[in-house]
């Protein structure tokens, strides 16, 4: 239990970075969609989804590797600037190319026009690969805090800047234009646009590298090919994994505009709305990225100790992983009435994504802690297996579905999708995880919980067409703390399971 306690902490810290950071971010949604038509920020969303991609491929799972071998080598040192050479310098050659081929680069991307837009993201992914391994480092030496406060710097400075670009500047050149025009003409003013947010992005991922000077300097630099050459053997099945994975979290963005080549204002019109309302169900992707921060040196950390206690622990972890997700999925769901304000009334016809990708992003999550036993028996050929046949399932049904469906709904068939694929790669994980690595998951109580969230949900969801809405929000707060009471009667949740003991003798 004091494993899971200290899981608990350090999720909680890098949620603080995860979770406010991309909740910060998640506020600028209603400035975009407000400032800026659904085809334009359809754009946006477009390039992001590419440039996750790319993220992955220049980390070619180098930082996994790094907690691998820094917990397995006696020096982990050599480990990290082995690395770090190594993710430096594809990062500044994909920096070169990209520079070179950019007009090619742009027309296949089907992005005529907007090179520098292009350009800029590229560049800025490329400094994110490489932040990556400093940031992994600190996390490899518990240094959670300052992990979290450099992570909410950067959003904090992002934050900042969009609203100085796409609200200050124009009011400023309406009343004192003298004090921007030096950088803000030449650069196209308002009608750059969009422009603007790839901009503020570039600047504070900058000042995020040199907040990091510290994790970069001061040691002695060794590069060992020998060592590299074990850890891409180790990693490379993980850049498959990795890149097939992310591939398929982005696929309905990337294959709209494709599929409905010929009517490209309508497509990414659809990219935009789609995109939007996946901001409001990405409580649960904030959820999940602060359980990964944790869980990754977790289980390495947990590998070294003896007996059968590590393995309770990673049972503990996945129960309490879907105690946690369900909570959300309710909380998200009972209230999205309310939570659809943040984001234009004219993308609210894409609404429906939203439990469709909270369940899928759920399931993604489950599937990451399950994906603990091939990176621990440095299986991790698997793991590239089941991201294939995830990448293979997302794009088999979106290719039927979203098409099927059409315009202007399609993105419905990539939500589809996203839980279609997501839920059968879970499945079978498991299922060939007990054969490689058993581990005695608590599946009957698991599943119990998942039921009952889905007769809250549904429940929850009636009282929507019976009550009026003050009374509606009332009966869903109640079935969200019922849903709490429940966990609390049969987990030992410190000071709610004590009170819930204390009240129920009273009863």
């Amino acid at each position: 239990m004091a494993g899971i306690k200290s899981l608990a902490k350090d999720t909680a810290v890098y949620g603080l970075s995860s979770i406010v950071g991309r909740f910060l971010n998640w506020c600028l949604v209603p400035l975009y969609v407000y400032l800026f038509p659904s085809e334009e920020y359809g754009v946006v969303t477009y390039l992001y989804g590419f440039t996750a991609v790319a993220l992955v491929i220049l980390n070619y799972g180098m930082e996994t590797g790094f907690f691998r071998f820094a917990n397995k080598e006696g020096n982990p040192e050599k480990v990290y600037t082995t690395s770090l050479i190594s993710v430096g310098s594809t990062s500044l050659l994909f920096i070169i190319l990209l520079t070179l081929f950019l007009n090619p680069v742009s027309g296949a991307m089907k992005l005529p026009g907007m090179e520098f837009f292009v350009w800029l993201m590229g560049v800025t992914v490329a400094i994110d690969a490489f932040s990556n391994l400093p940031f992994a480092y600190l996390r490899f030496k518990n240094r959670a805090w300052r992990f979290a406060g450099i992570k909410l710097l950067n959003v904090g400075v992002n934050i900042g800047l969009n609203l100085f670009f796409l609200l200050g500047c124009p009011a400023l050149m309406r009343h004192c234009p003298g004090a921007i025009r030096w950088f803000y003409e030449p650069a196209g003013g308002e009608a750059f646009g969009i422009g603007w947010i790839f901009v503020a992005n570039i600047i504070s991922t900058l000042i995020v590298l040199l907040c990091l000077v510290p994790e970069l300097t001061g040691r002695r630099y060794e590069f060992s090919g020998e060592l590299l050459r074990r850890m891409l053997r180790y990693s490379w099945p993980l850049l498959i994994l990795g890149v097939a994975g992310i591939l398929s979290q982005n696929m309905g963005q990337l294959l709209i505009p494709y599929i409905f080549s010929g009517h490209e204002e309508e497509a990414r019109s659809m990219v935009g709305i789609y995109g939007a309302n996946m901001k409001i169900a990405i409580v649960m992707v904030m959820f999940t990225q602060a359980f990964r921060y944790a869980y990754e040196p977790f289980i390495f950390a947990q590998a070294k100790g003896e007996g059968e206690g590590k393995k309770q622990a990673y049972c503990d972890a996945m129960k309490y992983f879907v105690i946690f997700g369900l909570l959300i999925f309710l909380g998200v769901m009972y209230f999205l009435p309310l939570l659809k304000h943040f984001i234009s009334s004219g993308y609210w016809s894409g609404l429906r994504v939203v439990p469709l990708m909270m369940l899928a992003e759920l399931c993604f999550g489950v599937f990451f802690n399950l994906s603990l036993w091939y990176k621990l028996t440095d299986k991790t050929e698997w793991g590239m297996y089941f991201s294939l046949l995830c990448f293979l399932l997302m794009l088999g049904l979106n290719l039927w579905l979203v098409p099927a469906i059409g315009i202007p709904d399609g993105y419905m068939g990539s939500a589809l999708a996203a839980l279609i694929s997501y839920f059968v790669v879970m499945v079978i994980s498991y299922f060939v995880g007990r054969h490689y690595y058993p581990i005695p998951y608590d599946i009957g109580r698991i599943f119990r919980y998942c039921v009952v969230a889905g007769v809250l949900y549904a429940a929850g969801m009636l009282a929507g067409d019976f009550f009026p809405l003050w009374a509606t929000y009332t009966i869903r707060f109640v079935l969200l703390v019922l849903y709490v009471g429940v966990v609390a009667a049969f987990e030992e949740i410190p000071l709610l399971s004590p009170l819930l003991r204390r009240f129920t003798k009273k009863i």
